[in-house]
């Protein structure tokens, strides 16, 4: 098997209760799951996912077709879970999956998780963001820039098990010696800039364990705003022992000092969480216009003043 090392990092980050990411190293599958829903659904979401990889399920398919068969049936017990457990209702989770077959690596990818490729010196996102603001920026609504810091990046138009059926975007990759594919939430990608990301995985590259501690440090540092979880694997044709399994952290590279438990930050919105599903064909007219989202504040601006004033005058009548 031509994966030479893999390695998972894993981190409630700094805002966060709790862990609703979940993810695979089961070479030649590995996978990352970013839940999202109430209460604890969003880690039921990811959780169910992750098992529905584990469980197998795609006998006799090979690729593309092997991973759309997998998230499919993640997509069915996630849907069937939470149509009959009204504290699971509307749940779902991102699925970025990695299947290696010989020096080919088939993706399957739903959702705003991310696959990235390093070859060399240099490195590609390979999976699209299936979110609001990628949606804006794809049609020049919002800049590159822009899409990083807005408030709204959280939405995604697309999880798995929100729908009977889910769409699924997949491709394959013909890998070459030594290429590490890394897979993450948006915990990491959110927080931590590509170029970045390349540098200390590529610094890292011989040893893939410290390479996703480091990024996990580096989004800590960015804020740790959401969940973080990191995965990656080396090609190699001349296969090495692997070190690393789980890594749950916060995680020091040796040089930065990371908040205990006792420092962390805790925010009241992580309970119920705030990624959610919005259709591309249901978005918000006044997201993709802000002209139209300021007329609209001013509008109500307007009501709620002459509410005040009715108030008082009837006040005064009195």
């Amino acid at each position: 098997m031509p994966v030479g090392a893999h390695a998972v990092a894993s981190d409630t980050g700094r805002r966060r209760r709790r862990n609703e990411d979940n993810y695979v190293v089961a070479p030649p599958l590995f996978a990352v799951a970013d839940g999202m829903g109430g209460a604890q659904a969003g880690e039921v979401a990811s959780q169910l996912a992750a098992s529905a990889l584990e469980a197998g399920g795609s006998d006799g398919l090979e690729g593309t077709t092997a991973i759309d068969a997998l998230i499919q049936e993640a997509n069915r017990r996630i849907y069937d879970r939470a149509s009959t457990d009204p504290t699971a209702s509307g749940m779902g989770t991102t699925m970025t999956v990695a299947l290696v077959e010989g020096m080919s690596v088939a993706i399957g990818h739903v959702g705003d998780s991310r696959a990235y490729l390093v070859r060399g010196e240099h490195m590609e996102q390979l999976t699209e963001d299936h979110s609001l603001v990628n949606e804006l920026r794809k049609t020049g609504k919002l800049s590159e820039e822009e899409a990083q810091i807005h408030p709204q990046r959280s939405v995604i138009t697309r999880a798995v098990g929100t729908d009977p059926d889910v769409d699924i975007d997949g491709f394959t990759i013909e890998a070459e010696e030594g290429d590490v594919f890394l897979i993450c939430s948006d915990g990491l990608s959110d927080m931590v800039e590509d170029e970045e990301i390349l540098e200390l995985v590529h610094a890292n590259r011989e040893d893939l364990d410290k390479a996703v501690k480091a990024l996990v440090a580096a989004a800590n540092r960015g804020g740790g705003e959401d969940n973080i979880t990191a995965v990656a694997f080396r090609i190699s044709s001349e296969a090495a022992p692997s070190l690393e399994d789980t890594v749950s952290m916060p995680a020091l590279t040796g040089d930065e000092d990371e908040p205990d438990e006792q420092t962390r930050e805790y925010t009241d919105g992580d309970l119920g969480g705030d990624t959610m599903v919005v259709p591309p064909g249901e978005l918000a007219a006044d997201e993709a216009d802000p002209q139209a989202k300021r007329v609209r504040i001013v509008l109500i601006g307007v009501v709620v003043v002459a509410l005040v004033a009715v108030l008082l005058i009837w006040g005064l009548s009195r």
